[in-house]
């Protein structure tokens, strides 16, 4: 019989990809969540092996340059930037971020602009986009898109109508060019392991970061996620169908009653020809940008909104990074020695 491998050897193992990419001891991305992802949570995750993503959100460029800065100042390890696509001002974004050397950017929001990818790539920067399909995974190969995340609608915050589990079987096993990272609805090193064993080269992971020492999310903010279950995490309604809005999962409380009622009352408006199609759909977007920065600043929780993935059931304290890294990876490690021992050599059943 073989002896046991050391722990954490087979993770090693199946994760180097995403390690290689991403620079880091830990295949694991921490999900660019707007008001939570700043300075000090992402140099934690950064600083304990994983790979912390600043969230830029809506930032101006001079703002985003103050937050990339300071966050160099706490670590040392690589760190991403997460870009919205919609942003008015991307390209200039695009350019703080090659000023600053930042290594790795992640476009998200939707397929991003042509010129974007060019410049990131000009600069030398990994570009990292999210694919909500097959086609659209290859469309983004294509394109220059270094690697690729796929999130499944038990994500937090904005998500498609697919389930992590399908996407990761429609894309995982016809791509390979590129690393593959799954996120959505991760919340154990069980899952970390499966989808490894499919074929990821890492996984991003958001809610579960949340209630991290690290995080400077209100404490308020903190104890709905630790009193939540998955089933308190629901996608927002759409009203009307004319109105393409993009759902967003959250826990359910007065602000997410209230974005209903600011649709109705928006798409009124435009009804009545108060505003254009276009004014009226930013209006309803826009509703989330202060309802989140309410919940997670200002801690009012009952009125702003608890952007949640359905993992948010399995946080259950408030601990550091270090210790929440920990038990994720021998969580995986006990997966693969349980049910599999030591991967197959390369090749085998081929």
């Amino acid at each position: 019989m073989a002896p046991a491998l050391p722990r954490h050897d087979r993770v090693d193992r199946l994760w180097q990809r995403g390690r290689r990419f991403l620079g880091t001891e830990l295949a694991i991305m921490g999900g660019a969540m707007t008001w939570v992802s700043e300075r000090h949570l992402v140099s934690a995750i950064s600083n304990e092996g994983g790979f912390g993503v600043l969230a830029c959100g809506s930032m101006e460029p001079a703002r985003l340059d103050e937050e990339i800065a300071a966050t160099a100042v706490l670590t040392d390890r690589p760190f991403g930037v997460n870009l919205i696509v919609m942003h008015p001002q991307l390209l200039e974004l695009v350019e703080v971020c090659l000023d600053r050397k930042v290594g790795h950017v992640v476009l998200a929001g939707g397929l991003p602009p042509r010129d974007a990818m060019q410049r990131l790539k000009a600069g030398g920067a990994k570009v990292i986009c999210f694919a909500p399909a097959l086609p659209i995974a290859r469309k983004l190969i294509r394109g220059g898109a270094d690697a690729l995340v796929i999130e499944g609608m038990e994500a937090g915050g904005h998500i498609g109508p697919v389930a992590t589990s399908v996407l990761a079987q429609e894309i995982l096993p016809h791509v390979d060019e590129v690393p593959v990272f799954v996120a959505g609805g991760i919340g154990h090193g069980e899952m970390i392991a499966a989808y490894l064993q499919m074929g990821a080269a890492g996984v991003q992971m958001g809610t579960v970061f949340v209630c991290a020492e690290e995080s400077r999310a209100h404490p308020a903010f903190k104890q709905a996620f630790i009193r939540a279950s998955a089933r308190d995490a629901v996608p927002s309604v759409q009203v009307d169908p004319e109105f393409k809005v993009i759902p967003v999962r959250a826990l359910a409380n007065a602000g997410t009653r209230r974005f209903t009622e600011t649709q109705i009352e928006v798409i009124g408006r435009y009804r009545r020809g108060e505003l254009t199609y276009e004014e009226a759909s930013l209006a309803i977007e826009h509703f989330w940008a202060g309802a989140l920065r309410r919940a997670v600043v200002d801690g009012d929780v009952e009125n702003g909104s608890l952007m949640a993935g359905q993992s948010v059931g399995m946080v259950k304290k408030i601990q550091p990074v270090a210790a929440i890294m920990a038990e994720l990876v021998g969580q995986a490690e006990e997966a693969l020695a349980r049910c599999c021992g030591d991967p197959p050599p390369a090749g085998a059943g081929s």
